[in-house]
C-alpha cells in the first residue's frame, strides 16, 4: 500500500484484557481494522461485545494489552499519558451518549474549551465556536447554558465541541442513546452532513437507523470482528471537515 493510500486509522491485532474478580476478561480479541480518510463506519454488536472498549483504544483513551493502534501513521498505543492527552486534543474528537457539558458555561464557552486547552487565541476561539454552533443549527443559542437546552441541543453543542480543533477523526459512542426517536433522526442527519463535508466518523451504536446511515458496518461478537460490510454508499473523498 502506497503512502497516499495508507489508512487514516489502523489497528493491528489489537487485544485488551481486564482483570475482574480474580479472572481475566478479554474485552477485545485480536482486532485488525483500517479506517480510510473520509469514511463513515458504524461498529455494532450486543452489549458487552467490546464495542466501547475498542472505541477507547481507537481514541487513545486506553492502551491495548497487545497489538498497535496507529493514527496518521503514529503509534498512539505506546504514548505516555501526557503525549496521548495532547494527541487526542489535537487529532481526535469525541461524542458520548451523555453530553458531558460544563453546566455553568454557555454553549459557546463549552465549544471554546478544547481550543483554549490547545492554546488558540480568544478572538479565534469565539469566531470558531460561533461558526460551529451555527453549523449544527444552534446559532441563536450560543449564550444558553446546558440546562436551558433540550437533549438534542446539548448533543449538538457536544458535536460542535468535538469539532473545535479540526480533528482528523470523530469518534461517537452511542450518540443517539439519550435522545427520543425524532431527535435521534435529526442527529443521524447531522452525522451524515458532517461526513459529506469531509469528517471521518466511527460510531458505536445499538441504533439500527444510525448504523444503516453509515457507509460501512462492522459487527462485533465476544471481542472479535465477525463481519465487515458495506452499506452500498460511496465513500466521499477525505477533507478538512467542519
Amino acid at each position: 500500500m502506497s503512502d497516499d493510500q495508507a489508512p487514516l486509522l489502523r489497528t493491528v491485532n489489537v487485544s485488551r484484557d481486564y482483570p475482574l474478580a480474580g479472572e481475566i476478561v478479554h474485552a477485545v480479541r485480536g482486532v485488525s481494522l483500517d479506517i480510510r480518510d473520509g469514511e463513515y463506519c458504524a461498529i455494532v454488536g450486543p452489549s458487552g461485545c467490546g464495542k466501547s472498549s475498542l472505541l477507547n483504544l481507537l481514541g487513545a483513551i486506553d492502551r491495548p494489552s497487545r497489538g498497535a493502534v496507529e493514527l496518521r501513521g503514529r503509534d498512539v498505543s505506546g504514548m505516555s499519558d501526557r503525549q496521548a492527552t495532547d494527541f487526542r486534543l489535537r487529532n481526535i474528537g469525541f461524542v458520548f451518549q451523555r453530553f458531558y457539558l460544563m453546566p455553568m458555561l454557555s454553549a459557546s464557552e463549552n465549544v471554546e474549551l478544547p481550543m483554549a486547552e490547545a492554546g488558540v487565541g480568544k478572538r479565534e476561539r469565539r469566531a470558531r465556536a460561533a461558526s460551529l454552533l451555527s453549523y449544527v443549527g444552534l446559532g441563536v443559542r450560543t449564550r444558553h447554558r446546558p440546562s436551558q437546552l433540550s437533549g438534542g441541543e446539548q448533543q449538538r453543542v457536544a458535536i460542535a465541541r468535538a469539532l473545535a480543533n479540526r480533528p482528523a477523526l470523530l469518534l461517537a459512542d452511542e450518540p443517539t442513546g439519550e435522545l427520543d426517536a425524532h431527535t435521534g433522526r435529526e442527529m443521524i442527519a447531522l452525522f451524515g452532513r458532517l461526513n459529506a463535508d469531509g469528517t471521518t466518523l466511527v460510531v458505536v451504536t445499538h441504533d439500527e437507523a444510525l448504523a444503516q446511515a453509515a457507509h460501512r458496518v462492522v459487527h462485533m461478537v465476544d471481542g472479535r470482528i465477525v463481519s465487515d460490510e458495506s452499506n452500498g454508499f460511496p465513500t466521499p473523498p477525505g477533507g478538512s471537515g467542519a
